[in-house]
């Protein structure tokens, strides 16, 4: 797995023009004191990061929290996140994901809308794909969805969501397993959807949550646009459930499920084992298939109001319709740290190591993390 330097920089505290500027973003980034006031807070921070496929990437994280009713206590944060980066060797990647919570909580809006120009690595489909495979393919990807839920009643939603995704593929190295096996839309396709979801939702906050649970269900259903492109549905089960178990310590655990059902069913549409929230330690497609399984504990520990850090553990796999087997579960384990950018929201920023299978032949796969909000 190729090994990714995400950094923070905070050099413009140096750069203020007064000791007295110094000290208001001290006690604006580093204060044990909450602000409790219900403003709209925001936050930039630059990030970069060095690849040997992207040269340096350079660009800014930032955050918008705000809540939609100020005098009702019982509304959630909203927030609006956004990530821009840029690379030296001319590739690009932005996202804005809207997450917001009307007065009341009465319903929540959230979305994607995401551009990536970005080299990956591609090793195949299944759960038993190898190292000396890796064919570095080009992408581009323009994705763009929203959802809507409505409470139905007390901490029962019910949801509609739609979406629209483009993919583009080049292979950039002759030879390899992209272009010697079959794979469906090898260039790439379109995908358009609509879906409903259920939701049951008991959490004391949307943010870092301490206490309750939380389960959705999702059906979505893509007609064909061309009559090559894929027909048919997808279905996502997400359930989450926390408990404090010693003051300061959260354990929380996540489930999930995902599965495509359809005719001709699109590489890059296939669930993938492995990101910055499920099960971290992986190669983001590394092992992918047409049904994804996976468990997690987390078990957080905030020993400032600031500061904490994370332990976790899981298991996950890939498979075909009808090959379910225990045995092929993966591992993932690792530990980090997190920051509260907005102690009294519980907006955090997250730093996670992880290590997950070792292959024979192979070198132990892993990862370093660094992402906004809690993995799950």
């Amino acid at each position: 797995m190729k090994k990714h330097l995400a950094l923070l920089s905070f050099a413009f505290l140096i750069a203020a023009n007064s000791v007295q500027a110094q000290k208001r973003l001290i006690e604006k980034f580093l204060s044990e004191k909450s602000d409790t006031t219900r403003n709209t807070s925001f936050i930039i921070l630059p990030a970069a990061a060095y690849a040997q496929e992207t040269g340096l990437e350079f660009g800014a994280i930032s955050v918008t929290s705000f809540f939609t009713d100020k005098a009702d206590t019982t509304t959630r944060s909203s927030a609006i996140n956004a990530i821009v980066t840029f690379t030296t060797k001319k590739q690009s990647n932005f996202v804005i994901k809207p997450d917001i919570w009307s007065p009341g909580n009465r319903y929540h809006y959230s979305g994607v809308l995401r551009y990536k120009n970005f080299p990956f690595d591609f090793y195949g489909t299944g759960d038993e794909t190898n190292e000396i495979d890796k064919d570095r393919l080009s992408q581009k990807i323009f994705i763009l969805s929203a959802d809507v839920e409505k409470l139905i009643t007390r901490k029962i939603y019910a949801g509609i969501n739609a979406g629209f995704e483009n993919y583009t593929f080049t292979d950039k190295e002759q030879g390899g397993i992209y272009q010697t096996e079959a794979f469906q839309d090898k260039e790439g396709g379109k995908l358009a959807y609509i879906g409903v979801s259920a939701i049951f939702d008991s959490r004391n906050t949307n943010t870092y949550t301490t206490k309750g649970s939380f389960l959705k269900l999702n059906y979505s259903y893509a007609p064909a646009i061309t009559d090559d492109a894929f027909k048919g549905s997808m279905i996502h089960a997400d359930f989450r459930s926390f408990r404090t178990i010693a003051p300061k310590f959260v354990l929380g655990i996540n489930t999930t499920y995902q599965t495509i059902q359809g005719s001709k069913l699109p590489f890059y549409l296939l669930p993938q084992l492995g990101n910055d929230q499920v099960m971290r330690g992986y190669y983001t497609g590394r092992y992918r298939d047409q049904n994804l399984v996976t468990a997690h504990g987390e078990l957080r520990y905030r020993f400032m109001n600031r500061f904490g850090v994370a332990a976790f553990a899981g298991t996950g796999s890939v498979f075909k319709n009808g090959e379910f087997a225990f045995r092929k579960f993966k591992p993932n384990y690792g530990a980090g740290v997190r920051y509260f950018m907005d102690p009294a929201r519980g907006i955090t920023l997250r730093m996670d190591y992880a290590a997950g299978e070792k292959r024979p032949g192979e070198e132990r796969q892993k990862g370093f993390y660094f992402a906004l909000a809690e993995a799950f």
